[in-house]
This record gives C-alpha cells, sequence and structure tokens, in this order.
C-alpha cells in the first residue's frame, strides 16, 4: 500500500534477489552486530570493498559505496563501530576528491544526496 517508498519497495527486492542464508553455528548467544548502517531509508548501502588503485592500493582502506532511491534530497548518517581513523569523498575511480574530507562525527560520517545520487566514500582504518 502507499507509495513504493511507503511500501518499501526496494529492501523487499533486494531481500528476493540476495536473501540472506542460514549458517548452523554453536548454541552460544552472540548479541546482533552490524558493521555499517544508514539511517535513512531512503539510502541504500550498495557495496563495501577493499580500496583499489584509485586509493593507493591501501590495505587499510574500504571503499562504501551508496546511493539515493527514493528520488529525494536528504541527509543521512553512515555509522560504524569500526576504528575509523579518516573519511573522504572519492569518485568512481576511488580517486579522493580535493575537498572531499569528512568531519567523524559521534553519530557518525553526514552524507548529503540529491536525487539518485551516487556516493563514494574512502575509510581508512586506525592500527
Amino acid at each position: 500500500a502507499g507509495s513504493f517508498q511507503e511500501a518499501g519497495v526496494i529492501q523487499q527486492a533486494y531481500n528476493l534477489n540476495f536473501p540472506l542464508h542460514v549458517v548452523p553455528a554453536s548454541r552460544a548467544q552472540c548479541s546482533a552486530w552490524s558493521a555499517f548502517s544508514v539511517s535513512s531509508p531512503a539510502i541504500v548501502l550498495e557495496a563495501v570493498k577493499q580500496a583499489g588503485a584509485g586509493a593507493e592500493d591501501r590495505p587499510e582502506a574500504v571503499v562504501v559505496r551508496l546511493y539515493e532511491a527514493h528520488g529525494s534530497t536528504v541527509t543521512a548518517w553512515l555509522q560504524t563501530p569500526l576504528p575509523v581513523k579518516e573519511a573522504m569523498l572519492c569518485d568512481l575511480l576511488e580517486r579522493p576528491l580535493a575537498e572531499g574530507r569528512l568531519p567523524l562525527e559521534q553519530q557518525g560520517l553526514r552524507l548529503s544526496f540529491t536525487p539518485f545520487r551516487v556516493l563514494s566514500v574512502l575509510l581508512v582504518w586506525s592500527h
């Protein structure tokens, strides 16, 4: 019911095309954990990958690619419990943008999206 945004069509499509697979584990209880979360349902975290040649082959870095899927202008927070020491916007070839450095805030990284915008964020881990 409602618009495709209200109905959660994008999330349902991901669930259909990329279903979770259950893997048997020990009976030990473990708390839920997520490496990344995004504060807005309009933002889809599409990929997390090792930083490539455009990022100077940094083994201590990953690229997180996100996009705005609802056709809206939105500010969202990218959050991670992982030890990020530096974050910057980069182009699709994973080269850091000149004015792309992002401040690390307590809530995470503040990202601004225009309709259907793709953002790539280079995250460098602290040792």
